[in-house]
């Protein structure tokens, strides 16, 4: 049975540990493991660092036991997906395995920018930041490369593995 690793912002969530066995049990539905990182154990009575160290290599042994990842890139803090979930998707993708993407929004990634200005044929921010805008609904690094990523969410991929 190939292993899937569940990757993306829901653990921060305050219902996560709920979500993570949705997540898990529908990749059971379709005849998948599912490797959510919450499952890890780690001993939070230890020093911060510590613990952030444990968590790191815990998430790292569900990464390298996976055949797949599928990753919530829905926009987390911000405008850009989470940063760890971006590089968990980097790494797969490093190292061979298949990585998938999902985000809710339609559009591109300039049209969450609700003020904007253009100049000289650019989009600026209102920090005089330049807007990426290559039609894509997230950055070009991810947008570019061979993670497939669909509108839709955790389950409409796990459909789209399965065809």
């Amino acid at each position: 049975m190939k292993k899937i690793y569940i990757a993306g912002p829901d653990v921060f969530e305050k219902d996560s540990i709920q979500i993570g066995e949705k997540l898990v049990d529908l990749c059971k539905t379709y005849a998948y493991e599912g490797l959510y990182p919450l499952d890890n154990c780690v001993d939070f009575s230890q020093e911060k660092k510590k613990i952030a160290k444990d968590i790191y290599e815990a998430n790292m042994t569900m990464l390298d036991e996976s055949d797949i990842v599928i990753a919530n890139l829905n926009s987390f803090r911000g405008k850009e997906a989470d940063t760890g979930t971006v590089w968990e998707c980097g790494y797969a993708f490093a190292k061979g395995k298949e990585v998938y993407g999902y985000m809710s929004r339609e559009g591109t990634y300039i049209d969450q920018f609700k003020s904007k200005r253009q100049e000289n044929g650019m989009f600026w921010d209102e920090e005089d930041r330049c807007i990426e805008d290559f039609d894509h609904a997230i950055n070009l690094m991810i947008a570019c490369s061979s993670i497939k990523i669909l509108h839709g969410t955790f389950e409409d991929v796990l459909k789209n593995i399965v065809n």
